[in-house]
């Protein structure tokens, strides 16, 4: 059982990090329309999109990656205590 718990936070860490680098790529023109930006978005939007109904844009900020990255590392606290590792 450990091992499925290790797999699941591995698998949450690393979904964070594809989350924080389809955020950076809004700094850049045109990266989200690159082959590698298409498909970080078809990964990561689809998780996005409830957050985006809940949390309001800040003018020209969008925080709905942040709430959705606390609510991820939330999720990885509860699959380590979960599954003891």
């Amino acid at each position: 059982m450990q091992t499925i718990g290790l797999l699941i936070y591995n698998a949450l860490y690393i979904y964070s990090f594809f989350i924080i680098g389809y955020i950076l790529m809004s700094w850049f023109p045109n990266a989200r329309e690159s082959s590698v930006g298409q498909f970080i978005g078809r990964i990561v939007e689809p998780y996005l999109e409830p957050f985006r109904k809940f949390v309001p844009p800040l003018g020209m900020i969008d925080l709905s990656p942040i709430v959705a990255i606390i609510v991820l590392r939330l999720a990885s606290t509860g699959v380590r205590s979960l599954f003891g590792i």
